[in-house]
């Protein structure tokens, strides 16, 4: 895959860890995948928080 310098410039902001080297290592990607998967559930968990608010 080709990336860019946005992608690289985002995954050094959020995950502090360049695309080469999340890429060339699996223990780096497992890593970064478990963040994203738990600001995932984090985002998911505010919406709904958000939503019940908004109907109440």
């Amino acid at each position: 895959m080709n990336y860019t310098p946005e992608m690289e410039k985002a995954m050094q902001q959020s995950h502090k860890i360049g695309y080469a080297e999340y890429e060339r290592k699996l223990e780096n990607r497992l890593a970064v995948e478990k963040r994203r998967e738990r600001e995932y559930e984090q985002c998911k968990q505010l919406r709904a928080d958000l939503e019940s608010q908004i109907q109440r």
